[in-house]
């Protein structure tokens, strides 16, 4: 049987090898993006790993033999034209101190290290803008081990002992950490890799359905010719089992072949994939890796799956040839199948005042919600499809809506499966959508070109008795190009959780009136309370603040301890970085290096960036998914009625009235569970964001349902695209062969 399955499959004409060519694509495509969405897992992994040697100072988290020498070890983000870059200060106590990966040996003091990135923007910029705030020389480069990305900045500074031991925030190091920072309670450099897995699982969990409802619909090809092909073998004699062991050779063969070259698909663009910024960074071509784990599931699973699609769909001709041969109609499907969409609906709903408090649990809870929400958006296709047929054949007004919905209300499965795809394809769009506009619009715009993006702020740790005297404050700041102002903050000695004094910071009215944008004080005032940076908890829209005043005079101001010191610039390049580099040299013990407001909200914007980018993935995948899965599907159907069409054709039907009946069959059913679809994206949008970030829902905005729009009218071209094979296919010829 095995090998009269392989004839068949291979040897019976034209009509085989092209059912065998389009199964095998679309398995290869479906293989090719799962591989993708599981390699881009190991890639976040393995990134993340590679940031695990700069939080060795977190505390119980290191692992391996301790040194005999320990490291003084300080790390803080500094930023350069809205990038940040790592820096590691780290100072030896003895020959047997641990050295980072990536770098042969510990910097002296007056050596540093940089990553190949950052040394390229070194040699790009001004020395003043940048090179000076490295103080000594440059001795090597930072190996591909130490690098997260191509793309990472990282210097590592050699200081002193002495220099390194009083600075706020310093750890002393005796071994490397070799755990990638899952959590990132403490990390100054490094990503949630538990959160973007979750996020990523999503993605994979997204593409599932539409890969498996695009390879279902390429086995599926030319499944009524196969029926009664089938049909008359069990006719002649040919056991159930047989038949069944013939038709999941030819679906594994072209499953088969299909996964090959989908696997070799992924090898060839593997290298285009890294360049993707997923995680706001490049990642290395190795990191898009796949274990014996990872690759196994696929390769067993996407035939094995062939092979049970292939199966169920004989299911008529196991039981009895003739439901083939005579041509039963089916049964009506019922309107149970709306039981599974409830089903996710609940459970997403179950979880909104229940969120897990892990990442795997957060994971299996929204994952199988939204999986089980798509599975219910394919069960109760086809009841839907069977309820439009129905209108559509009570209000027809000419013959072709009349025939279409009489065809759709006899094989309402039939006429969703075309479309089966595109309806999952819009709800995740939908779901992308409505999180991805909700958290920006939550989180507000970015605040450059505004005084959050324009004025920097050195804070430094007043509990510290190395808290710098105003005196240091650097007199070059003044005579900055673009530098409007420079103001000492002073710390607030009577700051409480509440009353009037509760803001940190306290500054001169005389000095603040030479900025009118960082705010006032109130008439009279000649010290007010203020936070650090000057700008505080205010939007860019906002208008300048008034501040209150405090009960402290000039004289006494300059006696408290330095909390900040605040540079009002132009907003120009040279201005800020010229400053940045200016600050960090006058203050190089300062836990914390000067930024801008936008400066550490960047942070945050990228994380948005990595998940719109995540986002788009899904959407123009699964639209794209959706879009072969319906030509296949459209085009099949048609092939396999073409005996019906070319006898209405002989009995004097118009070829035109048979493509407005074709596009009437494609278009009802696409067009009421597209509504369905998009409903219960947003309807899921809504809950995960209840329950996972405590926001409601916002609109989306023009560009979301153009998109809509754009797929819309993409299907439906892709179904007028089909229509000219009428032509070809109902002649008088087919009807006399057939």
């Amino acid at each position: 049987m095995i090998r009269f399955g392989l004839r068949l499959a291979l040897a019976s004409g034209r009509e085989a090898v092209v059912r065998l060519v389009v199964i095998a694509a679309a398995v290869a495509l479906g293989v090719g993006l799962l591989l993708t969405a599981i390699a881009g897992i190991n890639a976040v992994q393995a990134q993340n790993l590679r940031y695990a040697w700069l939080n060795s100072g977190l505390v119980g988290e290191t692992t391996g033999p301790e040194a005999a020498d320990p490291s003084w070890w300080v790390l803080r983000d500094d930023y350069f034209q809205a990038q940040r870059i790592g820096r590691l200060d780290i100072a030896a106590t003895g020959p047997d101190s641990p050295v980072p990966p990536g770098i042969p040996r510990l910097p002296g003091p007056g050596e540093y290290y940089v990553s190949p990135a950052l040394g390229e923007l070194l040699r790009a910029q001004p020395p003043s803008a940048l090179a000076e705030r490295f103080p000594g020389r440059e001795i090597g480069t930072i190996g591909d081990s130490a690098l997260p990305s191509p793309e990472s900045l990282l210097v590592v500074v050699g200081r002193t002992p002495d220099e390194l031991s009083a600075m706020p925030g310093v750890d002393r190091v005796s071994r490397i950490m070799t755990t990638d920072p899952s959590r990132c309670d403490r990390c100054v450099i490094g990503i949630g890799a538990d959160g973007m897995s979750l996020v990523l699982w999503i993605v994979a969990g997204a593409l599932i359905v539409p890969v498996l409802i695009l390879i279902g619909t390429a086995t599926r090809l030319a499944a009524a010719r196969r029926e009664q092909r089938f049909a008359a073998m069990r006719l002649v004699g040919a056991t159930p089992r047989q038949v069944s062991m013939i038709s999941a050779v030819e679906s594994t063969v072209a499953a088969v072949a299909g996964t090959v070259v989908g696997i070799a698909l992924f090898f060839a663009f593997r290298s285009a994939l890294a360049t993707i910024p997923f995680t706001g960074e490049r990642f290395f071509a190795s990191d898009l890796s796949l274990g014996p784990f990872d690759v196994a599931p696929v390769v067993l699973g996407v035939p094995l799956a062939a092979a049970v699609v292939a199966r169920f769909a004989l299911r008529r001709v196991r039981i009895s040839p003739l439901g083939v041969t005579r041509r039963v109609t089916p049964r009506p499907p019922r309107a149970w199948r709306l039981i599974p969409l409830a089903l996710g609906v609940g459970e997403l709903l179950y979880f909104v005042s229940r969120r897990p408090s892990t990442s795997n649990g957060q994971l299996a809870a929204y994952m199988s919600g939204f999986v089980m929400i798509m599975i219910g958006l394919v069960a109760a296709g086809p009841w839907l499809t069977l309820v439009g047929s129905r209108l559509l054949a009570g209000r027809a007004r000419h013959a072709a809506a009349l025939i279409a919905g009489r065809r759709l209300a006899d094989n309402p499965h039939g006429g969703f499966r075309a479309v089966s795809g595109l309806t999952v394809a819009l709800f995740v769009t939908s779901v992308a959508t409505g999180v991805m506009t909700t958290i920006m619009a939550e989180q507000g715009a970015p605040r450059t070109g505004s005084v959050m993006a324009s004025t920097l702020s050195q804070s430094f740790e007043t509990k510290s008795e190395a808290a710098p005297s105003p005196v240091r404050i650097p007199a070059e700041l003044a005579s900055i190009p673009g530098v409007e102002g420079v103001y000492p903050v002073y710390a607030n000695p009577r700051r409480e959780p509440s009353g009037p004094d509760w803001l940190p910071g306290l500054v001169s009215c005389a000095d603040l009136a030479r900025s009118p944008e960082l705010g006032s004080c109130v008439p009279g005032a000649t010290v007010a309370y203020v936070w650090h940076d000057l700008t505080g908890l205010r939007r860019a829209s906002d208008p300048p603040p008034v501040w209150l005043a405090a009960p402290v005079d000039a004289a006494g101001l300059k006696e408290l301890s330095l909390l900040s010191v605040v540079v009002a610039t132009d907003g120009s390049v040279p201005a800020l970085e010229r400053s940045r580099t200016v600050l960090e040299a006058a203050f190089p013990d300062a836990n914390r290096f000067p930024a801008t407001v936008a400066d550490h909200e960047g942070d945050f914007r990228q994380t948005l960036v990595q998940w719109q980018q995540l986002a788009n993935v899904v959407i123009v995948a699964s639209l794209a998914i959706a879009g072969c899965s319906l030509a296949v599907s459209v085009a099949g159907g048609l092939t396999e009625r073409k005996r019906p069409f070319s006898m209405l054709r002989l009995t004097g039907v118009p070829l035109g009235m048979l493509r407005r009946v074709v596009a009437l069959e494609s278009a009802v059913p696409l067009l009421l569970v597209a509504v369905l679809a998009i409903g219960m994206g947003l309807l899921a949008a809504q809950l995960f964001l209840t329950s996972q970030l405590d926001y409601t829902l916002h609109a989306p905005g023009v560009a979301y349902y153009v998109a809509v729009a754009a797929g819309l009218v993409a299907s439906l071209a892709i179904i007028a695209s089909t229509l000219p094979l009428l032509r070809r296919i109902t002649g008088p010829e087919t009807a006399r062969n057939e």
